[in-house]
């Protein structure tokens, strides 16, 4: 047991209702998003201390999982289950004088298509930037997130979860060229947001969102077709159609999108709108809702976000029925996010307790 000299805490939000989703990829070259930022938060801790001979240096408890763990100071991703948080701790260089107990979690379940990864990432750059020197920007703080997924762990990965962790609010990212972008927060007028705030619903599908083999099925149909490829073109027409409906606080317009969005996605792949995505909403279309987002790239498992219309009743009807045609799903409360990247700490904080 010793004294942590500081506490650094960092939360970030996840993305919903991403319109222009997948036109934020290498494939796509340049796109349009427009996404949301809401809580639940992902939410990381550090405690810091003077590293002594025989305290090992950077120890982990993802608390989602019950796992702790030790990193070592030149430990590589190897396919493990959290390689993103060892491929973090590559980038992120932890002052050789301090030894760090890092606490991840968050109330969204795993695999739930909402920039969960994106979130742990920018949440945990910035965690470990306040123990250097200076600080990152928001854009600074996503570019290494995505590095972190694209470069270190060579995996497949957008650019807007990133930055829609590290900015929050609602946003529109329009990327010029993969992966640099520019990001546009809407300030919504706030009667509307809030009834924006108040139709909306996330309902998650009851398993895990899986479907790298349809991704892979994408990408190589994109690589053939290009960037200007009439489904991208597609999408990235909806993210402009709601970012205009935003600022012109046109709910029925946002809601448009949306479908627009919803109907391209699906022209994607044939696995991309699963029969339990389509249940969902055919069952939300029928209790009133207006509009309707798979989240993420789609496939099996995940989240979709819906919008309903001025009729508060609808949505408690609409939750009833969710038991019936689909008994594995369930709601998960969200609140639009208007912060993004939180970091603060607190000098000479608790002892450690174990």
């Amino acid at each position: 047991m010793s004294e942590a000299l500081c506490i650094v805490n960092a939360t970030a939000p996840v993305r919903v209702c991403d319109i222009g989703g997948w036109t934020d990829t290498w494939f796509a070259e340049h796109g349009d998003v427009v996404n949301l930022a809401v809580a639940p938060y992902v939410r990381v801790q550090i405690f810091a201390r003077e590293w002594a001979e025989g305290l090992p240096r950077i120890t982990v408890f993802a608390e989602n999982y019950n796992d702790r763990f030790q990193v070592l100071d030149d430990e590589q991703a190897s396919g493990g289950k959290h390689d993103l948080l060892t491929a973090a701790f590559q980038i992120m260089r932890v002052p050789e004088n301090l030894a760090i107990e890092v606490h991840l979690y968050s109330d969204m379940p795993g695999g739930a298509s909402t920039g969960t990864s994106a979130a742990v990432s920018v949440a945990l750059v910035g965690a470990l930037d306040a123990l250097t020197p200076g600080r990152l920007a928001p854009y600074e703080v996503a570019r290494l997130a995505q590095r972190i997924e694209t470069e270190i762990l060579g995996l497949q990965c957008g650019i807007q979860d990133q930055l829609c962790a590290a900015y929050g609010g609602v946003n529109y990212i329009r990327m010029t060229q993969y992966p640099e972008a520019s990001v546009s927060p809407l300030a919504l007028p706030p009667e509307f947001a809030w009834e924006l705030q108040r139709r909306l619903v996330l309902v998650y599908l009851g398993s895990a969102h899986v479907s790298s083999l349809v991704h892979e099925a994408v990408i190589r149909d994109f690589e053939d077709s290009g960037p200007d490829d009439e489904r991208l073109c597609g999408l990235r027409a909806a993210a402009v159609r709601a970012k205009n409906a935003l600022l012109l606080a046109d709910m029925a317009e946002f809601a448009a999108a949306m479908r627009e969005n919803t109907e391209w996605q699906a022209r994607m792949h044939s696995g991309i709108l699963g029969p339990a995505a389509q249940d969902v909403i055919d069952t939300a279309r029928a209790c009133g809702a207006i509009g309707w987002k798979l989240n993420g790239a789609g496939g099996d498992g995940g989240t979709v976000t819906l919008l309903f219309g001025p009729v508060d009743h609808d949505k408690r009807r609409f939750a009833d029925d969710l038991g019936d045609i689909l008994p594995e799903a369930r709601l998960i409360p969200v609140q639009i996010s208007p912060n993004g990247l939180r970091v603060w700490t607190h000098q000479g904080a608790m002892a450690e307790e174990g």
